[in-house]
């Protein structure tokens, strides 16, 4: 299935705009760095994570000229899905991906403890997902500039 095909389901194409995806780029950053303050609760750090590898996924679907219906659910899940499309990211990546969305549902809504190795795959993941942005950058965005 291509991004088009998901236009009015889930997707919405727009203009991709280099200062909304640098925004979310450096609130990514900020998040990872947030992540690894050890004064705070292991959910506050993996809560961060999580949300900086939200952000990446937003900017790099931006960045691909799509942005997701936000009325609609499930929102997360879907940049997620796309990543394979939108940054060439390999299957394994958004399994895991997705067990983080799915960890970080269960702890919201029903307040399970987030265990610290939980914590470090979800750093390592977002680490991994912003140096993987950062190239895709500098080969399909070559105007963009930090």
């Amino acid at each position: 299935m291509t991004l088009d095909n998901l236009v009015g389901k889930t997707l919405e194409k727009m203009t991709p705009h280099q200062n909304a995806v640098k925004r979310l780029l450096h609130a990514a950053e900020r998040n990872i760095a947030d992540s690894k303050v050890g004064a705070v609760s292991a959910e506050n750090r993996f809560d961060a994570a999580y949300k900086a590898i939200m952000q990446i996924a937003n900017a790099v679907l931006q960045a691909n000229g799509y942005r997701t219906l936000t009325s609609k659910p499930g929102h997360h899940q879907t940049m997620i899905q796309l990543l394979p499309q939108t940054l060439g990211v390999n299957r394994n990546t958004v399994i895991i991906l997705d067990a983080m969305r799915k960890q970080r549902n269960v702890a919201d809504y029903s307040g399970d403890f987030i265990p610290e190795s939980t914590v470090a795959t979800c750093i390592i993941q977002a680490e991994e997902l912003l140096k993987n942005f950062r190239a895709w950058l500098n080969i399909n965005w070559q105007e963009f500039e930090l």
